[in-house]
C-alpha cells in the first residue's frame, strides 16, 4: 500500500503565492514567520496603516500552521490546579479567559474576512484512559466552573457511546466551546487578508541576521535582501533558529505526526464520532483524532519526539495505525492515504509566551494548542506595537501587558542552562512520559 507522505490539508486548497513586489528598504514592522501568528499580526498592523514585511524561509503556512489537526481548543495544556498553584487564581483566570476569547477571535476573523475554512463549533471530547483520569476530569470540571465560570460536561463510561464509537475508555469530558477548522484554508485566508490590508509577504526569504541599530530600530538581513525596521516580531514557533538565540534556548521543538484514512462510509463515520468532536486522550504521550469535513479519520500523536524526517514519518505511520486500531478496531480495513509530520513548540513550563525579549517582540510556546492562541496572540502583539509606536509612556506599556496575560508570567530557560537549542534530551523525555503514563 502506497501512502502519500504529504499533508492532507494541502490537498484541499491551493495556498496563493504572495503578490510579487520589490524588496523594501524599510518597514515599520518586520515579521519573521508566515504562519498563523505572523499573518494575524500582519493583518492587524496593516489595517492600522503600518508598513509590514513578512518573511518566511519556506512558503506561507509551510510549518505547523498547515500541518496540525485543525483543533481549535479551549483551555491551556496544563490543568487548572497546576496553573493556580503556580501563578495564583487571578492570573490563571485571565489566561483561561484569553483561551476562550481566542476561539471567539478566530470565529470573528473567519466571518469578517469570509474565509472558507470549515470552521465549526463542534466541541471537544477528552477521553479517560484510566479510571483515575476520569476522577481527575471531575475535579478539573469543578475547578473550571468555580474559578473561571466556564462549564464542561462529564460523560460517564456507560454513556460514552453517545460520544465515541470506542469501548476502551473510562469516561469523558466535553467542552462545547471548542471548534474544528481546516488549518491550511485558514492560513491561506489569513495570508490573503493580510495582503488585502497592505502587508507584503516574501517567501523563500530566510532571515540570516538581525542587528540592533540603536534608536533607528533594526537591520534585518534575509536571503532576498536587507531592510531596516522600527520593530521586529519573531513568529517562528517550533522552527525558531539561531538567528534569535535567546528565544531558541527557551523553546523545545517536538515532532508530532498524523495519519489520515480514505473517505469512510457515512454510517461508519457516524459510529466512530457521533457528534463530530475534536477528540484527544488523557495520556502525556497522547493521541488526538477527529473526522475531516469529507469523512476521513485523522489520527495523530507523538509517535516520535524528534522533528520530522522521512524515516520518522514512515515509522510514525505504522505506530499511529496500531494506535488507531486500538481505539477503533472498526478501521482495520480502512486504507491509510496520508501521513506527515510537523514540529510543535514547547516552552520549559509548557505555557504560551508573548511579549518582548532583548527588544524583539515574540509569541511562542503553544504546546499543541496553537490554532486559536497563535492567531489571537499575533493580534495582541500587533496591538501592543501600534500602541507603543503612538505613545511611549509607561501607562501604555503597562496597558499592553494587561491585555496580554502571557506577557506577565516568567519565561524560563532550561534548568542549569543545559540547553543550546538542540533538543538532545528528547529520547529521554519521551521515555519519561511513557513511564508516567504507565505509572498513573
Amino acid at each position: 500500500m502506497t501512502i502519500n507522505e504529504k499533508t492532507f490539508w494541502l490537498e484541499t486548497v491551493e495556498i496563493p503565492t504572495p503578490v510579487a513586489r520589490d524588496f523594501p528598504q524599510q518597514a515599520d514592522v518586520a515579521i519573521i514567520g508566515a504562519g498563523f501568528t505572523g499573518l494575524s499580526a500582519a493583518r492587524t498592523l496593516a489595517k492600522s496603516g503600518a508598513s509590514v514585511a513578512v518573511f518566511d524561509a519556506q512558503t506561507v503556512g509551510w510549518g505547523a500552521s498547515s500541518r496540525n489537526g485543525g483543533m481549535v481548543l479551549t483551555g491551556l495544556k496544563l490543568p487548572a490546579s497546576t496553573l493556580i498553584a503556580r501563578y495564583g487564581k487571578e492570573p490563571t483566570a485571565r489566561m483561561y479567559a484569553a483561551s476562550l476569547e481566542s476561539i471567539d477571535f478566530v470565529e470573528k476573523l473567519v466571518r469578517e474576512e469570509n474565509i472558507a475554512c470549515d470552521f465549526a463549533r463542534c466541541g471537544h471530547l477528552e477521553v479517560a484512559c484510566k479510571p483515575k483520569h476520569f476522577d481527575d476530569f471531575r475535579c478539573s470540571a469543578e475547578e473550571t466552573s468555580r474559578h473561571f465560570n466556564h462549564q464542561q460536561r462529564l460523560i460517564p463510561k456507560d454513556q460514552l457511546q453517545s460520544e465515541i464509537g470506542s469501548t476502551i475508555y473510562h469516561g469523558g469530558l466535553v467542552d462545547e466551546s471548542s471548534a474544528g477548522v481546516n488549518p491550511a484554508r485558514l492560513v491561506a485566508g489569513l495570508a490573503s487578508a493580510a495582503e488585502r490590508a497592505g502587508a507584503t509577504i516574501f517567501e523563500h526569504a530566510h532571515v540570516e541576521e538581525i542587528q540592533r541599530e540603536g534608536a533607528r530600530g533594526w537591520k534585518v538581513a534575509t536571503q532576498r535582501g536587507t531592510l531596516r525596521a522600527q520593530n521586529v516580531f519573531v513568529a517562528t514557533s517550533g522552527y525558531t533558529s539561531r538567528v534569535t538565540p535567546t528565544l531558541q534556548k527557551k523553546i523545545i521543538p517536538i515532532g508530532s505526526y498524523i495519519i489520515v484514512t480514505e473517505i469512510l462510509p457515512e454510517k461508519l463515520a457516524t459510529e466512530l464520532s457521533p457528534r463530530n468532536r475534536m477528540i484527544f486522550d488523557s495520556k502525556n504521550y497522547l493521541y488526538y483524532y477527529r473526522l475531516t469535513p469529507d469523512r476521513r479519520m485523522l489520527f495523530g500523536g507523538r509517535a516520535a519526539f524528534f522533528p520530522e524526517t522521512s524515516s520518522t514519518i514512515r515509522r510514525s505511520a505504522k505506530i499511529l495505525r496500531r494506535g488507531m486500531l486500538t481505539v477503533y478496531p472498526q478501521l482495520r480495513d480502512a486504507k491509510i492515504e496520508y501521513v506527515w509530520g510537523g514540529t510543535l513548540d514547547f516552552a520549559f513550563d509548557i505555557m504560551p509566551h508573548a511579549g518582548q525579549l532583548d527588544g524583539l517582540h515574540f509569541s511562542l510556546g503553544y504546546a499543541g494548542h496553537g490554532v486559536a492562541m497563535s492567531t489571537y496572540l499575533g493580534d495582541k502583539i500587533a496591538q501592543f506595537i501600534l500602541r507603543d509606536a503612538n505613545d511611549k509612556s509607561a501607562h501604555t506599556i503597562s496597558q499592553g501587558r494587561n491585555d496580554n496575560p502571557f506577557a506577565q508570567i516568567p519565561f524560563p530557560s532550561a534548568p542549569l542552562g543545559l540547553y543550546n537549542g538542540r533538543p538532545w534530551f528528547l529520547p529521554f523525555a519521551g521515555a519519561w512520559y511513557k513511564l508516567l503514563d504507565w505509572l498513573t
